[in-house]
């Protein structure tokens, strides 16, 4: 069976949320790595590098429609950007697999404490160019934008868009305030999801990690927030709910013990995505990024790690 032929095959049984493949996948995976764990991770890093693209629902085509378009060269591919408003500029950054749009919520809140809000779909993803992406293609597309847009005066991301705008600002990115909401700590984690609902051996699981870490020039501990955390000075707010399945609250728990004068706010019962709609979230967030101070944040639980869950300031 030919290469194209297994991808297909691994492609019918998968349907991912962010790196989760599901029901069917794991058989196929772990055939493939007992006889063919080259084939295995050859066709593993195809699909951990190619973002899944899901129709948009009518609140993002709304959330669109009001928005300036433009259309921009990222690497060599157009990549889709949107803004909103006048001002300084904020940021909207979503994570794999998902558009900016995601993030709409945001938009009118910010326009209205005086920021425009600038928002676009990473390479591979939503209305841009290309099949594959990776982190780094990810941080480029921030970095351009932000050259475009800025100066910019905060970032408010999603889930892995976290990692690569922590990272854009280790390289020099220039923010006042910056929001992560359900951010990885580091990239082991959904490396490892992925690897086990996919079925892959230990072997296997090392062999995708190489062949990414050659594809996109750059080991995954580039892209380990608490890693870059240390050497940070922009102030950081991050929200994570405790009951977030695909990036576990933990994650958010290191990256502001981490992170100098962090602050962290747990949610219950938002999950990875829905923590982008509600209204409590986006107002603390605006808040924060309006307010960059430590006292822009209250959370009544506010150490840590507390075990009673902290609840989000008005």
């Amino acid at each position: 069976m030919r290469d194209d032929e297994y991808l297909s095959m691994m492609k019918r049984t998968i349907v991912r949320s962010d790196f989760r493949p599901i029901r069917g996948a794991r058989a196929v995976g772990t055939i493939l790595s007992a006889l063919a764990p080259a084939l295995a991770a050859r066709l593993a890093t195809r699909l951990f590098l190619t973002p899944p693209r899901h129709r948009r629902p009518h609140p993002e085509v709304h959330a669109l429609s009001t928005a300036r378009p433009r259309a921009i060269e990222v690497g060599g591919r157009r990549v889709q950007t949107w803004a909103w408003g006048t001002g300084p500029a904020v940021l909207l950054v979503h994570g794999w697999a998902g558009r900016g749009a995601q993030l709409a919520a945001f938009v009118e809140p910010l326009r209205t404490r005086g920021f425009s809000v600038v928002t676009f779909d990473a390479p591979g993803h939503g209305d841009s160019d290309g099949r594959q992406a990776a982190l780094p293609d990810l941080g480029a597309t921030l970095r351009t934008v932000a050259a475009i847009h800025g100066p910019v005066h905060g970032v408010i991301a999603h889930s892995l868009g976290a990692a690569a705008t922590a990272r854009a600002v280790h390289e020099g990115l220039a923010v006042s305030a910056l929001v992560f909401l359900g951010a990885p700590a580091d990239l082991v984690t959904p490396s490892l999801v992925f690897a086990e609902a996919l079925g892959l051996s230990r072997r296997v699981r090392e062999l995708m990690r190489r062949r990414v870490e050659q594809r996109v020039g750059v080991p995954w501990e580039a892209f380990d927030v608490t890693r870059l955390a240390p050497y940070q000075t922009a102030p950081l707010f991050v929200i994570h709910d405790r009951g977030d399945v695909e990036v576990p609250w933990q994650h958010g728990a290191a990256i502001v013990t981490a992170w100098p004068g962090a602050k962290l706010v747990t949610t219950d019962g938002l999950g990875h995505r829905r923590i982008l709609r509600d209204p409590t979230v986006v107002a603390a967030a605006v808040n924060f990024i309006a307010r960059p101070s430590a006292e822009a944040v209250r959370p009544r639980a506010a150490e840590v790690g507390a075990e009673p869950a902290p609840v989000l300031a008005p």
